[in-house]
């Protein structure tokens, strides 16, 4: 497959909003007015998509709706970068609808996670063209403590080269859009290194339950010499996240796998470090994989950018890691 990669981000810009997932309207006025200013303070212009306020019953929209937005973004050669409003359950119902060609013959930044992580897998998948694990539009709605997240959206989308993915000082896991003033912070202690290794390929990932159910589709992107990035929320359980893994690996094509990095789990999954390494070294096929353990990306704040199809290397020994973003 020949790797599309979009052009950067630059001041002036146009972004547009869209809700492939759940709609805007369940995002609160005064959290859309700090995003706003977010992106103005980057330079950049925001137009939202003709569909992103309305709800149905599973606070989201039609799929000719959402598709209709989707489609809309990419065709306008005005909009130069396209952003999720937030995730939700149900982005894969888009996929059968989805006209690849009008994104392979129009490429662009497109940004999001959680339940976005099925678009992001399978655009790469269906046209090659490198598109992003990163903040949504509602996550830049927070008011306070979002320097780190801001540095690596702006390292990935707006910058050209080579860059290191360095731990935060502090993260979070607090329920920030009901009091915006009043946050709780946890230091970060680093990267844990589960298996020693170094390793380099092309990233795949982001919400691995999301990533799963494109097992088995046309949308499932190439495990050849990649680099896992994994994350999984609140809703999960050791238990849970143990057979979701364990589904990756018996895929025929997770011996393309090269190494595994792995987001940081919110606090109510009560997955913490020991257990999560019991759960990777009960494990054979990942002995000889580097894995790295929580970074800052998936459902804790803040979170990097990354790219779905870019490339990376990782070095795991003596105690030292280090991840490096090669291409974007």
């Amino acid at each position: 497959m020949n790797k599309i990669f979009p052009q950067k981000l630059k001041k002036g810009d146009e972004v547009r909003i869209i809700a492939p997932a759940r709609s805007l309207s369940i995002i609160g006025a005064h959290s859309r007015e700090i995003a706003d200013k977010r992106f103005e303070e980057m330079g950049l212009k925001l137009t939202f998509g003709k569909h992103v306020m309305e709800s149905d019953d599973f606070e989201s929209s039609t799929i000719e709706s959402r598709i209709e937005d989707l489609h809309a973004a990419f065709s306008d050669p005005k909009v130069k970068a396209i952003i999720t409003v937030i995730g939700g359950f149900n982005s894969n119902q888009l996929l059968r609808y989805i006209d690849w060609n009008l994104i392979k013959n129009n490429p662009k930044i497109f940004c999001g996670y959680s339940d976005i992580t099925v678009m992001n897998n399978a655009i790469y998948a269906k046209t090659g063209l490198i598109n992003y694990n990163g903040p949504h539009y509602s996550s830049f709605g927070q008011k306070l403590y979002m320097d780190h997240t801001v540095e690596y959206f702006k390292k990935c989308l707006m910058e050209d080269g080579v860059y290191e993915i360095f731990p935060s000082d502090k993260w979070s896991d607090d329920m920030w859009f009901i009091d915006q003033d009043k946050r709780v912070l946890t230091d970060n202690p680093g990267y844990l290194i589960i298996n020693n290794g170094r390793a380099e390929g092309t990233i795949i990932g982001g919400n691995v339950n999301t990533l799963n159910l494109l097992q088995g589709t046309e949308y499932f992107p190439d495990l050849s010499d990649s680099v896992l990035f994994i994350e999984d929320d609140a809703g999960t359980a050791p238990h849970i996240f143990d057979r979701d893994l364990q589904s990756l690996i018996h895929l025929p094509e997770f011996k393309g796998v090269r190494g595994i990095i792995i987001g940081r789990f919110q606090k109510e999954s009560k997955i913490n470090d020991e257990l999560l390494k019991k759960i990777i070294l009960t494990k054979k096929e990942l002995n000889d994989l580097p894995i790295i353990a929580n970074a800052d990306f998936g459902h804790t704040d803040p979170k990097i950018t990354f790219p779905i199809g870019g490339e990376v290397s990782i070095l795991a020994e003596n105690n030292q890691s280090k991840i490096t973003v090669l291409r974007h």
